[in-house]
């Protein structure tokens, strides 16, 4: 499982105007890490995926083949599955950075649209709407200051996730391609999980009747034997044994 930044690190920055450097450094080196152990992940789903092909190529079709191939569909579908959950953490992260750049302009009389304020994300020209505040005061001071701040912090997160894009599509492609089979997996499964239920419900009733007809057939002895024996005293004191 990758390391997913801990909420309280990003809501402490989002809390300070202008978060420490430490809070800022914490929060850097575990995206960091995030990015190296993913990078990992992949090159070893890689690696599987290509030892795979290659025995494929060879035309070797085994039980453990099979199951290397369900086991390496389970581990990329996990992996793209957390790396979502990652995107989406530093999407609502940036989002909110952003809100805070608008209530900050807004307290320092500058209104924007957000359309206006994506594209000056977009663009990095920030000084577009910066450049009109007044340093009248300490509030507009501060209001720049954690303006300047929530920008890098967005410049910083959209970093991070372009240069984990390709391998995110990458890895989203192999996953969507794996589905078809992973499904054809499953349904054979179920459907021999039901053959077994089946099979072993029948047993079940095979043994019943056979347990019946067993006793059936032990009653009709009896009634054989007994009445074998009525016949042979019936008979006998008829002719005088």
């Amino acid at each position: 499982m990758l390391p997913l930044p801990p909420p309280s690190l990003s809501l402490a920055i989002l809390a300070a105007p202008n978060p420490d450097e430490k809070t800022k450094q914490e929060l850097e080196d575990l995206t960091a890490d995030i990015k190296k152990t993913a990078n990992k992940v992949r090159s070893k789903l890689k690696a599987i995926e290509q030892s795979i092909e290659q025995e494929e190529g060879l035309n070797r079709s085994s039980a453990d083949l099979r199951i290397r191939k369900t086991q390496h569909s389970t581990l990329s579908r996990k992996f793209v599955e957390v790396m979502t959950e990652y995107n989406t953490t530093q999407s609502k992260y940036r989002d909110r950075c952003k809100d805070r750049i608008q209530r900050q302009l807004e307290i320092t009389g500058r209104t924007t649209t957000n359309e206006e304020l994506e594209d000056m994300l977009e663009s990095g020209k920030l000084a577009i709407f910066t450049d009109d505040i007044k340093m009248d005061s300490q509030i507009d001071k501060q209001a720049l200051n954690e303006i300047e701040t929530r920008h890098t912090e967005i410049i910083k997160l959209e970093n991070s996730i372009r240069e984990l894009h390709d391998m995110f599509v990458d890895m989203a492609m192999l996953v969507e391609s794996q589905g078809e089979m992973i499904d054809r997996i499953e349904y054979n499964v179920e459907h021999s999980v039901d053959f077994v239920e089946r099979a072993v419900s029948d047993t079940k009733k095979a043994v019943k009747y056979q347990s019946q007809a067993r006793k059936k057939k032990l009653m009709i002895i009896v009634c054989c034997t007994i009445l074998g024996v009525v016949l042979a005293s019936t008979i006998g004191g008829y002719l005088g044994f």
